[in-house]
């Protein structure tokens, strides 16, 4: 081995991002700064003021109803900006949907209010999340889609829609899926752009969730009486004991999905196919508080529960599925890594 060729190579240069993205609306960086503060600062007064529909506020108005709305338009021009969508289109129809729902106080404009606001919650928790290549960003990239849920959690709340749970949170985690599938059979190329170790992983997954779903639902509507028992007094037993009782499909799947995703979106763009799965988490997170029966208390202390285990059940997972190149010892090669745009840009 000759001196130029001996020591550490260094990793190769981060490739460019693989899809073309449109040209900024707002040409001047002064301008798109405060815009985004501007839609941030819309986030942040639309939380505080639904809020109120879950912590009591000393306030002379009643302010859960609009920031319920305003919520709902800033999910909605979110999400749309962040997946090049046409803002001209989803923008004033979705305005229009909460104006209508909270003005005329209509039954069925408020359930649709309800659901548009989850489902756009739910999937924009997950797209605004970028490539992690450390465990520190990873863990980063959840606190911030969790967080994002939470808020549509709040404005789901704020709605007070008259609605079914069950019925409610099937229809919400079924169109959140297929937008994102959607969304990601773009961003993903496609599933003949999976190669085979991905592609197994995928499988896995996929029919961990069918296996999980179809159980849970056997159990709910034939488990014998012994085990549904068994099952309400260990719910019972936790929520007297420590407040709150995590949900398995966030610990086992949703939340690990979330870890795993933006793990392997940083080596490649397939990796976003994991995080089609992330969203069956938020959207359960979104329609938490939509019957006004469920406690506050008792869903936040559920959540972080789900969160804390899901997160470690997430870091083992990535710890399989994801080599760490962090670590010294494989320094020597290290991949390229991918590169996609701010986490305030469009994706495509």
């Amino acid at each position: 081995m000759t001196a130029s060729t001996a020591g550490r190579r260094r990793a190769a240069a981060p490739e460019e991002y693989d899809f073309p993205t449109r040209e900024p609306r707002v040409k001047s960086p002064r301008a798109a700064r405060w815009l985004m503060a501007g839609v941030f600062a819309a986030w942040m007064v639309g939380v505080a003021a639904a809020g109120s529909a879950v912590v009591a506020y000393d306030l002379p108005w009643e302010l859960s109803r609009p920031g319920a709305t305003l919520l709902l338009v800033v999910f909605a021009v979110a999400l749309t900006h962040r997946v090049g969508g046409h803002m001209r289109i989803w923008g004033p129809l979705v305005a229009a949907l909460g104006l209508s729902a909270a003005l005329t106080d209509q039954p069925i404009l408020l359930a649709a209010a309800a659901g548009v606001s989850a489902v756009t919650a739910a999937v924009w928790a997950v797209v605004i999340t970028r490539p992690a290549l450390t465990v520190v960003q990873a863990m980063g990239e959840y606190v911030v889609a969790i967080a994002i849920a939470l808020s549509g959690t709040v404005a789901v709340a704020a709605w007070n829609a008259s609605v079914s749970y069950t019925r409610f949170n099937m229809v919400v985690v079924a169109a959140a899926l297929g937008l994102s599938i959607v969304l990601v059979w773009n961003l993903g190329s496609g599933l003949h752009g999976l190669g085979r170790e991905h592609l197994l992983v995928l499988s896995a997954i996929a029919a961990l969730v069918v296996l999980v779903l179809a159980y849970a639902s056997f159990v709910r509507s034939h488990g014998s009486e012994l085990v549904t028992d068994t099952i309400a007094s260990v719910v019972i037993w936790m929520r007297q004991t420590i407040g709150g009782a995590p949900r398995p499909v966030e610990v086992f799947l949703g939340f690990p999905a979330l870890i795993v995703g933006v793990s392997l979106r940083a080596r490649t763009r397939e990796g976003w196919w994991i995080m089609v799965f992330g969203v069956i988490s938020t959207s359960v997170l979104t329609t938490s508080l939509v019957s006004p029966l469920a406690f506050p208390s008792y869903i936040a202390l559920s959540t972080l529960y789900s969160a804390v285990l899901g997160l470690v059940v997430g870091l083992l997972v990535r710890r399989i599925a994801v080599p760490d190149y962090s670590r010294r010892a494989t320094r020597v090669v290290e991949p390229e890594r991918r590169i996609e745009p701010a986490r305030l840009a469009a994706l495509k």
